[in-house]
């Protein structure tokens, strides 16, 4: 099966190279540029606080060989899990997900700050974040995952 997708616009960023923030990316403000052509598609938009970009990894390269299960963030300290498993930047199909707070939409710009993506990324969907569809209610996750958040 083949599956084309086109971007319906980029991240324009600070943050230029893929390996230079590892943590602290809930501090980046950063821009999505529109493709005019979807500019209608925007109306109503900033009437939420919340939305979920999906965008390419556009600068990563997938090794199986590497990447199907490693320490996160290279920690030896941490335990050794699968892709699947964590928040990586390694991904079969180098697709991110992300929620992030909005900021403003002004013409073909939307505004957002909490985007793990690099200047240049292409920029898939957005969606508004809706919690009763988007919010999991008490989630558990691993103890090695808080530890990581704690540094």
């Amino acid at each position: 099966m083949d599956i084309t997708i086109t971007p319906i616009g980029v991240v324009k960023s600070p943050v230029k190279d893929v390996d230079a923030l590892d943590t602290s990316w809930h501090t980046v403000e950063s821009e999505i540029h529109i493709d005019t052509q979807y500019v209608a598609g925007l109306k109503g938009l900033d009437d939420w606080t919340h939305i979920i970009v999906i965008f390419m990894m556009h600068e990563v390269d997938f090794d199986p060989t590497q990447h199907l299960a490693f320490h996160p963030q290279g920690r030896d300290d941490l335990p050794e899990v699968g892709v699947f498993a964590q928040r990586s930047r390694y991904y079969p199909n180098s697709i991110g997900v992300t929620a992030v707070q909005l900021r403003g939409v002004e013409g073909n710009i939307v505004k957002i700050k909490g985007l793990d993506a690099i200047d240049g990324t292409p920029v898939l969907a957005i969606k508004p974040y809706a919690p009763v569809f988007d919010n999991a209610h008490d989630p558990g996750v691993p103890v090695w995952f808080v530890r990581l958040m704690q540094g």
